[in-house]
Formats: structure tokens, C-alpha cells, sequence
């Protein structure tokens, strides 16, 4: 019998050093230097300091800055762990909020959110992404769109000139990959790291 189960156990642990081990470092090791920064997690700097990544939202709140797409990512309630909190942007706990075009819940948030965006800029239609949560609630882009909309709050918020920030918004505006895919979109950690750096000149 033990004939029998020898190659069978000399399979597996060759595999799993193979699939489980040799690959995936295999695949880092390649990563790193095809794609280094990538790699690496796409890691924002200012300063020598690690301020964000590119791939996941942050949640800006002062009228200064330009504001990302709401987020439905939630963490335990350090008061009672049967029940959770909103946690803006938390990467542990990636995932929408389930909530349907029925719900109660989802219909008065996008209404305060839609009538509060309205009294900041009632020249102007609301975008979608402002008051929609992505996906997996880490979406770190808005569409130009969005970023336009905001330019009254920020530049009355900075006193600057309205021109001025939607010219740092066309230059921080990334368009479609190969000119066909994707929606042209901005980075709002990178598009408020120019804005810093730009009032700090």
C-alpha cells in the first residue's frame, strides 16, 4: 500500500513546491521589474512620505479639496462588534453596500447627498459618480466631470482662480487606455497633492 500512496505524496509536494511556491515568486520577482512601481503597490510620495496609493480613494473633507466618490466600505463598531460604522475607503473591507433602487436607505442618502451638492454649485447638473458608490467603495478616480463641478467650492475655498484649478484638472486628467478603453477620468489624491503643491508655490 504504501507502494501506491509514495508517488502520490511525491506529486503533491512537488506541485505545491511548484504552484505554491516557485510560480508566484517566479511571478513577483518578474512584476518587479517589468512593473516596478506597480509591483509596489502604486504607492504615492510627498516629501519621502508614503501618502496613499493610486489604486485606492482616500476621503478629503474640507471645502480645500476636491472630493472623491462616496465610499460604502464599513469596519466593526469598536462599541459593539455585532454592529458596524462607515469606514470611508477601507481597503480591508472592500465591497459595496448591497443596497437596491428600492431601498429606503439608499433613495435619502442620494437625496441629501444630490441637495447638498446643489446648494455648493445650482449652476450645474450633479454627476452621477458624486453621489454613487463604486463597486468596491475604493474606486480612487471621479470623471472631469466631477472635478469641474467641484472648481467653485475649492477655488472660493483656496481663493484662487476658477481657471487656474480647471487647468490643473485638465493636466491631472487621464484618458482612455489606448484611446478605447475606459472613461477619461482623475486621480483626486493626485489632483489634491497638485493643488498643495501648487498653493504652496
Amino acid at each position: 500500500m504504501l507502494r501506491e500512496i509514495r508517488p502520490a505524496i511525491i506529486v503533491l509536494l512537488v506541485l505545491t513546491l511548484i504552484t505554491g511556491l516557485a510560480y508566484p515568486l517566479a511571478m513577483t520577482a518578474i512584476a518587479g521589474v517589468i512593473f516596478p512601481k506597480q509591483a509596489a503597490g502604486s504607492l504615492i510620495e510627498r516629501d519621502g512620505k508614503v501618502v496613499g496609493s493610486a489604486l485606492i480613494g482616500q476621503e478629503f473633507k474640507g471645502d480645500g479639496y476636491f472630493h472623491g466618490r462616496p465610499s460604502a466600505t464599513v469596519a466593526p463598531d469598536p462599541n459593539d462588534s455585532t454592529k458596524t460604522v462607515p469606514a470611508p475607503y477601507n481597503a480591508a473591507n472592500s465591497g459595496g453596500s448591497n443596497l437596491g433602487p428600492t431601498s429606503k436607505a439608499l433613495s435619502d442618502r442620494l437625496k441629501e447627498d444630490v441637495d447638498r451638492l446643489k446648494a455648493e454649485n445650482p449652476s450645474q447638473p450633479v454627476p452621477i459618480d458624486l453621489v454613487t458608490t463604486s463597486g468596491s467603495g475604493l474606486d480612487p478616480d471621479i470623471s472631469p466631470e466631477a472635478a469641474m463641478f467641484q472648481v467653485p467650492r475649492v477655488a472660493k475655498a483656496r481663493n484662487v482662480p476658477e481657471d487656474r484649478l480647471r487647468a490643473l484638472i485638465a493636466e491631472k486628467t487621464a484618458g482612455r487606455l489606448a484611446g478605447i478603453l475606459g472613461e477619461p477620468r482623475v486621480n483626486v489624491l493626485a489632483l489634491n497633492l497638485a493643488l498643495d503643491l501648487a498653493a504652496s508655490k
